[in-house]
């Protein structure tokens, strides 16, 4: 079952990331980089502080709560765990891939890019989608963000999608966590 799966995930990989370009390529490049996004999180940290004033710093917590989370999940625990091989570094597969950059470290499972970017999301949208609707977008952003990593050649679609997971869950439980404090109720409570 096991061999199926990740036959499967192989060639699912293969077929997404041979479907390259090369002005996609630097697109890419910079969606995948995580420096690209400083901006993005400077702008957000600077909005969320004028919107809520006293109420920013709980967020805020909440908020690199649950990347943080995510990311050690994926990074400390399930990479080591698993020993997956980044599809970049598995030889079978070498002559099939479109790598666009370096590859970076030996382990794949689960993509931590997914896990950080899908627990911001999950995170913004817990906390502030009913007020906020259109922070729905943050979804798509992180779905952008994970499938570059497949284009680059450093995952394959099964770590994204347990990197997705890790994320959601991250968000779900911190964001828990939070509502149950005294600021979480007051925001929740602010909302409607």
């Amino acid at each position: 079952m096991i061999e199926t799966l990740n036959e499967l995930d192989t060639r699912l990989f293969l077929w997404l990331n041979n479907q390259s370009a090369p002005w996609l390529d630097p697109v890419m490049i910079q969606i995948t980089e995580r420096n690209t996004w400083f901006p993005f999180y400077a702008l957000l940290i600077g909005w969320l502080i004028y919107q809520f004033r006293q109420q920013a710093l709980g967020l805020l917590l909440a908020i690199a709560g649950s990347v943080a989370v995510g990311d050690q999940v994926a990074s400390s625990v399930l990479k080591p765990m698993t020993h997956r091989l980044r599809p970049c570094h598995t030889q079978a597969i070498q002559k099939f891939i479109h790598p666009v950059l370096e590859c970076g470290g030996p382990y794949s499972f689960v993509s931590s890019h997914a896990s950080t970017t899908f627990a911001l999301a999950t995170s913004l949208w817990l906390l502030l989608g009913r007020r906020y609707p259109a922070f729905g977008w943050v979804f798509a952003w992180a779905a952008l963000v994970s499938y570059s990593r497949i284009y680059v050649a450093a995952h394959y679609p099964l770590d994204v999608l347990a990197g997705t997971g890790v994320g959601v869950a991250s968000a779900m439980g911190i964001v828990g966590i939070y509502h149950r404090t005294a600021a979480g109720r007051q925001l929740a409570s602010f909302g409607r």
